[in-house]
């Protein structure tokens, strides 16, 4: 007696399937040889190599742009600074001349050089 099997009823074991995989399988129509599968292989690295490039050299820009930034900063900080200074020697000589020591005093009749 020989034993056959409907289509109805095919054991798991028999399908080769397992949980969470694919059931069908596409092929594509269109099919490439070695020689274009390596050409566009060079073709996606140039391109990813042209992309790291263009990414390389904003952040060199960017860093022109902040270093020019940079050296404004620190030449209106010098600026400030000597502004600072010319305010304080300013209010200082202000302060002096109306104080009341030098409301005191008094101008000299005669004024003589030594020679030299």
């Amino acid at each position: 007696m020989s034993y056959q099997r409907t289509q109805n009823y095919i054991n798991r074991r028999q399908q080769n399937w397992s949980r969470n995989q694919n059931t069908v399988a596409y092929v594509s129509a269109i099919k490439l040889g070695p020689v274009t599968h390596t050409v566009l292989i060079a073709l996606m690295i140039t391109v990813l190599g042209l992309i790291y490039l263009t990414q390389a050299t904003r952040a060199t820009s960017y860093d022109y742009a902040t270093q020019k930034i940079d050296s404004q900063i620190a030449d209106l900080n010098t600026q400030k600074s000597d502004l600072e200074i010319e305010n304080a020697r300013l209010t200082a000589l202000e302060t002096v001349k109306n104080s009341s020591v030098a409301k005191a005093m008094t101008k000299p009749a005669s004024v003589e050089y030594a020679q030299q």
